[in-house]
């Protein structure tokens, strides 16, 4: 089994470059299972969500926490019997959420996440300029979440940037074939699976 994660800002096109990969990778004969954060299919990640649209101290530290908790779920559920029947699993957002932390806090989280929790094969980080991922945002039409301004879109992805050393950063600028090529010879390089 490979395992992808898809990560980057709010409005950056991770669901989209999850949905390539997956589409790819089973026109390739692979079974593939896709666990997207916060996941709405549990009651963790409803949880989350609720807290994510509130701006408190509290709130925040609480949405943190469940994310860790709705992560540490799937990491079961991936490995788990369930998980094992899939050739590939595809995580949507994963260690990257810590650039959603204060400048102080993110790359020593980031450190702790990646010497605790389990390494995928393929790392892949879906940038955008925040102008553009805040309009993807309003277009949704979905209730705004704390960190869904143009000003903290982009000090988030001044952090995820600044920690991306080992990961396949995907320009999200163009159109969609253009993503669906990045995704092919970056992620996929071209072969039949990367791991």
């Amino acid at each position: 089994m490979a395992w992808y994660v898809v990560d980057g800002m709010d409005g950056s096109g991770k669901s989209t470059v999850a949905d390539i990969l997956r589409d790819e990778l089973e026109s390739r004969g692979r079974s593939v299972m896709v666990i997207a954060h916060p996941n709405r299919g549990t009651a963790v990640g409803r949880l989350e969500l609720a807290f994510l649209r509130r701006d408190s101290k509290l709130d925040v530290a609480m949405s943190t926490v469940l994310y860790v908790a709705d992560v540490l779920h799937s990491i079961c559920v991936m490995r788990g019997r369930r998980g094992r029947a899939y050739d590939d699993v595809v995580f949507v957002r994963y260690s990257m959420a810590v650039a959603y932390l204060p400048d102080r806090l993110c790359a020593r989280a980031y450190g702790i996440i990646t010497r605790v929790l389990p390494s995928p094969d393929v790392k892949v980080l879906v940038d955008v300029d925040p102008g553009a991922a805040l309009q993807r945002i309003f277009d949704r039409g979905e209730e705004l979440e704390v960190f869904e301004t143009e000003e903290r879109l982009a000090a988030v992805r001044r952090r995820m940037l600044g920690i991306s050393d080992d990961w396949v950063v995907l320009d999200n600028r163009g159109d969609l074939r253009e993503l669906s090529e990045q995704v092919a010879i970056r992620v996929l390089g071209g072969t039949d699976e990367a791991a």
